[in-house]
């Protein structure tokens, strides 16, 4: 059964990854004129996204990348940005030889 959400329910929703890891907290909806175009997520105390973006205060995430919408919003994992290849690559230009 679908179960039908308005949109001002979703604001400050707590935001978590498909396997588990807390993202942040809903801060606004992207609209086209006929559907949800991504959400605008903010980096909390504690949240995944404040580690990885350190001072910046959020991200957008696509709508297709939502997984579901209840009391939480759970997202893919392939939202959360990749910072793992960019350190190692930036430990190598520093080595000496």
């Amino acid at each position: 059964m679908l179960r039908m959400k308005k949109l001002t329910e979703t604001y400050e929703m707590k935001v978590f990854t498909d396997t588990g890891d807390y993202f942040g907290d809903v801060e606004d909806s992207i609209l086209t004129s006929t559907k949800v175009f991504g959400w605008k997520v903010k980096a909390t105390k504690n949240s995944f996204l404040t580690k990885v973006l350190g001072s910046a205060k959020g991200v957008i995430v696509p709508h297709q990348l939502v997984k579901a919408v209840g009391d939480i919003l759970v997202i893919s994992k392939t939202a959360v940005p990749s910072y793992s290849s960019e350190e190692s690559s930036e430990e190598g230009e520093g080595a000496p030889e």
